[in-house]
């Protein structure tokens, strides 16, 4: 059996001093969490990050920097998380859109009030990105490469 980690993206979008969070069930608890979620088969890092968080928030967003690629291995399940995390701007809100199963609501809060519930974050990952954000921490997209199969002749 070969082993593969699960490849996740996720979207850190600021808007005037507060970040766009979701709140979802998860594991049977309720949590918050950037917009996340897994990369498709045949999708990019950047269509699946825009896709994920439509999906999860209803807003529109653009990517425009690579925040970090950060691993973690949950601690009550054999899987490790490769997630993918990006900048993005918040481009304008999908008015009454329904958000993805297990997505209770979009929320836009403060790095205040986001390390405030800390306890009920998913995973480390949260508290993380958003430090790193704080920090300044940012790579160029072009970072990424993406090959697509050479057609055949």
């Amino acid at each position: 059996m070969i082993w593969k980690p699960n490849v996740v993206v996720a979207a850190i979008v600021e808007c005037d001093g507060k970040f766009l969070l979701v709140e979802e069930e998860a594991d049977g608890a309720v949590v918050l969490n950037q917009p996340a979620g897994h990369l498709d088969e045949g999708e990019t890092l950047i269509d699946a990050v825009i896709r994920e968080t439509l999906e999860e928030t209803a807003w529109h967003i653009e990517p425009t920097a690579l925040l970090g690629v950060y691993r973690w291995l949950h601690p009550s399940k054999p899987i490790t998380y490769l997630r993918f995390a990006f900048i993005a701007r918040a481009l304008h809100e999908e008015t009454g859109r329904a958000l993805d199963h297990g997505c209770l609501r979009a929320l836009w809060l403060t790095p205040d009030e986001i390390r405030a519930e800390h306890m009920r974050h998913r995973s480390p990952q949260v508290g993380r990105c958003l430090d790193d954000y704080l920090a300044g921490t940012c790579y160029p997209l072009d970072l990424l490469k993406e090959y697509a199969p050479v057609p055949a002749p």
